[in-house]
């Protein structure tokens, strides 16, 4: 069993065809062919085979799935941190929510690589629903997000930080300062960010508690867009209590009444559970609790231009 194999058979698995692992691999569907013929015969098991409706995977087939997933973002770790090693650096991968990225891991990170002179972080946005799988892969070494409704006995879950979300409007919106009812709500124009694209936390909890329907909902590439939107009186912004209070008392945005107008949270760090160890992704799962990481959140933080590498989803603090 090479790892050549396994690439082939999880492209297959994701893919759902031969034809289009091979083009995504870039080599021939024979060359793919001969990839899954060849564990076929080391595990004495079909794994899988043609239906009309697609393919249809043996329970040894599925276990192979996750097991060659799990190996190959082992394997990628491994090589990322020799290469690391190398220059005498550790690589921490970060995996958080569009919500606790954008507004609270600069302030937290900053504060945490200060902490090690020979640690990377790498943070990416990802879905707070697939965090489960970033770890079990070891596609990322720690996940800040949502408490999930379910957590795998190999994962560990610690909260992190209770937080608030509120709506906001712009300074003459007939809701700004005024109580409104959920019917109120939901004739309004929602200014969202990616969060609410997604099917865990706040944000999306509240849309669902208020019903609000989808032509209602307008999602931006970023929060802070959605709210500078809402500053033009362009409709109804939920957001982050600790950081919108300071647009709030300039009068820049003006803050909806009443509960329904509300949601509290917790966001919540994962972890794989390694009995008896204290790798850098268990060392920032405990440290994100502590008052100082808290209020690091909650203020923010910038990085300086030699610090930051920024990518699509990826950013980088050395």
């Amino acid at each position: 069993m090479t790892p050549t194999q396994l690439r082939a058979y999880v492209a297959v698995v994701r893919l759902g065809s031969v034809k289009q692992a091979a083009a995504e691999l870039q080599v021939s569907e024979s060359a793919v062919s001969l990839h899954i013929a060849q564990l076929r015969k080391e595990f004495g098991d079909k794994l899988f085979r043609r239906t009309a409706v697609g393919l249809a995977f043996t329970p040894g087939g599925l276990r192979l799935a996750s097991r060659a997933a799990e190996l190959l973002g082992l394997q990628d770790r491994t090589m990322l941190e020799v290469s690391a090693a190398k220059r005498g650096r550790r690589l921490l991968r970060v995996a958080a929510s569009s919500l606790f990225a954008e507004f609270a891991a600069p302030g937290l990170i900053e504060l945490f690589a200060k902490r090690a002179a020979d640690l990377d972080v790498e943070l990416s946005v990802g879905n707070p629903g697939a965090f489960g799988s970033l770890l079990l892969t070891r596609a990322a070494d720690i996940a800040i997000g949502p408490q999930p409704p379910v957590v795998d006995t190999a994962i560990a879950c610690r909260p992190v930080m209770n937080y608030r979300v509120v709506l906001v409007v712009g300074p003459e919106h007939p809701l700004a300062g005024m109580p409104a009812s959920p019917g109120q709500l939901r004739e309004q124009t929602w200014l969202l960010g990616p969060s609410a694209a997604t099917e865990l936390g706040a944000v999306p909890a509240l849309l669902r508690r208020l019903a609000v329907l989808d032509e209602r909902q307008q999602i931006f590439q970023s929060h802070a867009a959605a709210l500078g939107e809402a500053k033009r009186g362009k409709g109804v912004a939920p957001a982050l209590a600790f950081t919108v209070t300071p647009d709030v008392r300039q009068g820049h945005l003006a803050q909806v009444a009443g509960p329904h107008a509300t949601m509290e949270a917790v966001w919540h760090s994962q972890v794989l559970a390694v009995p008896g160890s204290m790798s850098a992704a268990d060392e920032l799962s405990r440290f994100s609790s502590t008052p100082r990481a808290i209020q690091a959140m909650m203020r923010g933080a910038g990085v300086s231009v030699g610090q930051f590498r920024p990518s699509v989803h990826v950013t980088l603090w050395s």
